[in-house]
């Protein structure tokens, strides 16, 4: 693939993070991320597991702005995830995941109703929640179960790294 071809495919990747669909990602993006999360499985922003999501969040975002926030105005243009992550994610795509990581953990932690690990089904409705296609979250989160049927940090983590560079058709 082209770097061309590969800048674009990250570029349809910033509509994820613009969760307004403002033009800008933004701190504000992370936590209506965080808040429709725990609106889904009922889980109060109060509680340990919605500290950790909101947490998460935050750390979230700071990552994402240490690395593309080029001018400091703390939001990231289009044109600044572009270049700014894209050069990042294709050097290093798990390191941008980890950024990721307390986010990341603090959902699945959510999904995870019973201790076992998220369900497929848990997953498609944060997937659903973020703004992922109801037939593509379904596919998706099918897709990241392991062996015993469930979703854990692990898992979740390499697909976010594939989905964000490894794998541009993810």
């Amino acid at each position: 693939m082209d770097s061309a071809e590969y800048e674009r495919k990250i570029a349809s990747r910033f509509a994820t993070f613009d969760q307004d669909g403002s033009g800008y990602i933004d701190r504000e993006d992370f936590s209506t991320a965080a808040k429709a999360v725990l609106a889904e499985f009922g889980v109060t922003a109060r509680s340990d597991k919605g500290q950790a999501v909101f947490a998460g969040a935050e750390a979230f975002w700071q990552g994402m702005a240490g690395i593309a926030d080029v001018d400091g105005d703390q939001r990231v243009s289009r044109e600044e995830f572009v270049t700014g992550a894209a050069k990042r994610l294709r050097d290093n795509p798990e390191r941008f995941a980890e950024i990721a990581r307390p986010f990341l953990a603090a959902v699945v932690a959510v999904a995870d109703e019973d201790g076992t690990g998220a369900t497929p089904e848990t997953a498609a409705r944060v997937l659903r929640v973020l703004g992922t296609a109801p037939e593509l979250a379904a596919h998706v989160a099918a897709a990241l179960a392991g062996a015993d049927g469930r979703i854990g940090e692990e898992q979740t983590l390499r697909a976010f790294a594939a989905y964000c560079g490894v794998d541009p058709d993810a």
